[in-house]
Order: C-alpha cells, then structure tokens, then sequence
C-alpha cells in the first residue's frame, strides 16, 4: 500500500522514539515463554476478517481510551500489530507517552502474522 508523505513522517517519528521488533523476534520471545500480550490494533472489519488466537483486540481508534482498564500494569511487554507496523508504531509511542515502558510494534504486522504459523480465528 502506497502510504501518503505526511502520514509517513509522523510512523518514521514514531519508530525513532519506540521499540520495534520482527517477527523471527517475536517467534523468539515467544519460544521463550516471555510474558506479554499481543495486541491487535486494527479496525474492527479487519480484525473480523481474522487474527492471532487469544490476541486482545483494541483499535487505534479506542487503545489509548481502553488500554487502562484492559491493562492496567504499565510495565505489562505489549506487542502490537496492525497490517503492517506503520498503525502500531503509532499506538506504541502514544502508549510510551501514557507510561507504558514495554510497548513493542511488530514490524510486518498481520501480513507477517497470518504466515507465521501463529494459530488463527475468525
């Protein structure tokens, strides 16, 4: 997908001030029984359309509203994904700004996800 200047500047700010990781990164933190949580951070039509079983779905458009009550300890590992890594590295800084110390964008998001071997549901 061809993304628009403007909208590319503020994901490459972003990245700049987060943590990101890929997925043979995430496949690893996950080997290692690492706790976290994985968060899905697409629109509602494309979480239904499928995801990662037992991800917790909270939109860009909610996660910062939400994210308090869902999770409430700031120092709880997040990874984040939407289609890509461009959404998620969004959310991953407005959480760095809430407090939150282990905010991660997955980088390949879904696209990454859905061939990885992670199990799936509709």
């Amino acid at each position: 997908m061809a993304h628009n200047p403007g909208f590319l500047k503020l994901v490459n700010d972003a990245k700049a001030r987060v943590q990101e990781t890929d997925l043979a990164g995430y496949q690893k933190m996950r080997e290692a029984g690492e706790a976290h949580v994985l968060v899905d951070t697409r629109e509602e039509s494309e979480w239904a359309a499928g995801h990662v079983a037992g991800a917790l779905h909270l939109s860009k458009g909610i996660i910062e509203r939400d994210i308090e009550t869902k999770v409430p300890d700031k120092d709880t590992k997040l990874v984040l994904y939407c289609g890509g890594g461009f959404r998620s590295a969004l959310v991953a800084d407005n959480l760095r700004l809430m407090g939150y110390t282990q905010a991660i964008s997955l980088d390949g998001g879904w696209r990454a996800l859905k061939e990885s071997g992670l199990a799936l549901e509709k």
